[in-house]
């Protein structure tokens, strides 16, 4: 009997951990796995780009989990520089392009088809955004051709359009390069992932580690040198001068090949599967990673994160299916946590904007503590926000600002949110303390107790 055939289209998180773990479950005479990758790299962490650009780690090496050669060891026929152009459901086959070999075109057949096509950075379509010198952050071959630029430039400024995850980890780099880094945000406050009240704390920090932060303005294009290098970013009324321009407005799912194969899509433009991570409405088709969308298990939609931790479990789980088993991923409560320069900053669950999108009537309580025991040297001052829905008390969401130890506390958080727990329910936790690492009350529980004081009188 022919083994069956596995295609995987995209070499990094995802594609990867499912080929293998599809591999560990079945036998290679049972199972042929084939596996296209159009870039240079596999199985990397593209998180670490920005710590590689900033010197804090080596690259590119040190980000690779798992190099091609090894994936072929365990066979698994990986060819990278090889594009998935093409999915021919019907007769369930792929188009694929050989990147490095004249553009050679051949087809590959599949009786199973995971797809880990992952996202893309938004690139809006503006007078210079292609020019050299502009930059995009989302694979190694980025990270690579912005340090080319960097090393060949012999000016020192830089300037980095949006202020989410990816523009304030990119800003910390350059600035540990030395560069003096302006920040352009289009929203009030930097960081979108955080309410405005809790972005403006970030947003003093960034001024006053020395990031020029702009917000509320939009980016109109870029200007060009007299060899059409970039050498300046403008908005509607201010032109900012420019060595570098790094792009930080986040990624879209790259699902171009989905939507023309007429697979389904959600609203913001993501794979839609099923908890065995199946495409829906597919029998032998899965997808995982940044090109899909997931349950969000605190508002009951599905939503587009893309996250390294997230891409790894889905193709556990894809594998695992495919490879004769059984698991399911139920979904996520939109756990993230960043850093600028020694500001931490983390979030779990809802902001204000998606509990009203989602119809949830809410209290917030915001506080302020410190991240250990105020006598015990080296306290800082930290800010932890709570949204917990009227009448239940149930736990919405958390939002942390602060330094040494204050990131890692939206855990407790996010596991109350798993659990569905009240905040009067977490009030009770029993967290660990020492002076040098809490107050005799945990920041995290403060809030919880002012939050269900809020709901209590919300009620009365």
């Amino acid at each position: 009997m022919a083994a069956e055939r596995l295609v995987v289209v995209g070499g990094d998180a995802a594609g990867m951990s499912a080929a293998s773990q599809a591999r560990r479950l079945r036998k290679p005479g049972e199972l042929a796995i084939t596996a296209f990758e159009r870039g240079h790299f596999t199985s990397y962490s593209a998180c670490g780009i920005p710590y590689w650009v900033g010197g804090d780690v080596d690259g590119p090496e040190a980000l690779i989990a798992r190099t091609a050669e090894e994936h072929r060891a365990r066979d698994i026929d990986l060819r990278m520089r090889t594009e998935v152009t093409e999915l021919d459901l019907d007769r369930g086959r792929v188009r694929v392009r050989e990147l490095d070999n004249g553009g050679r075109e051949s087809w590959a057949g599949f009786d199973k088809l995971v797809l880990a096509t992952g996202a893309r950075p938004r690139r809006p379509r503006l007078p210079g955004i292609d020019a050299p010198g502009v930059h995009g952050v989302q694979t190694l071959d980025d990270g690579q051709a912005l340090l080319d630029t960097l090393a060949a430039s012999s000016g020192r400024r830089a300037v980095v359009v949006g202020a989410g995850y990816i523009g304030v980890e990119m800003a910390e780099a350059l600035i540990r390069r030395g560069y003096a880094v302006t920040v352009l945000e289009q929203s009030a406050q930097p960081m979108s992932t955080l309410d405005p009240d809790m972005g403006a704390l970030v947003h003093e920090a960034m001024c006053d580690m020395g990031i020029e932060t702009v917000c509320g303005t939009t980016v109109t294009g870029v200007l060009t040198d007299t060899e059409g290098r970039a050498r300046a970013v403008t908005t509607g009324d201010a032109e900012y001068p420019a060595d570098v321009v790094v792009l930080g407005m986040g990624v879209r799912p790259e699902t171009t090949l989905a939507a023309a194969a007429g697979l389904p899509l959600g609203e913001s433009g993501g794979l839609l599967t099923d908890l065995a991570m199946r495409v829906r409405s597919q029998e032998h088709i899965w997808a995982g990673g940044d090109c899909v969308e997931v349950l969000d298990l605190v508002s009951g939609h599905t939503r587009h994160i893309a996250l390294g931790t997230h891409a790894n479990k889905h193709g556990q789980v894809i594998g695992a299916n495919v490879g004769g088993g059984y698991a399911v991923f139920p979904g996520v409560v939109g756990t993230a946590v960043s850093k600028v320069c020694d500001l931490e900053i983390a979030r779990t669950g809802l902001l204000e904007r998606h509990a009203r999108a989602a119809g949830l009537r809410f209290v917030t309580a915001t506080v302020e503590a410190t991240n250990r025991a105020g006598y015990y040297p080296g306290a800082r001052p930290m800010h932890v926000k709570m949204l917990a829905e009227l009448r239940t008390g149930r736990l919405l969401g958390t939002q942390i600002v602060g330094r040494e130890g204050a990131g890692k506390r939206v855990d407790i958080a996010a596991v109350a949110l798993t659990a569905g727990m009240t905040v009067e329910q977490m009030t009770a936790l029993d967290l660990g303390y020492a002076p040098p690492f809490s107050p005799v009350w945990d920041p995290v529980l403060v809030a919880a107790r002012k939050a269900a004081g809020a709901v209590r009188a919300a009620g009365a």
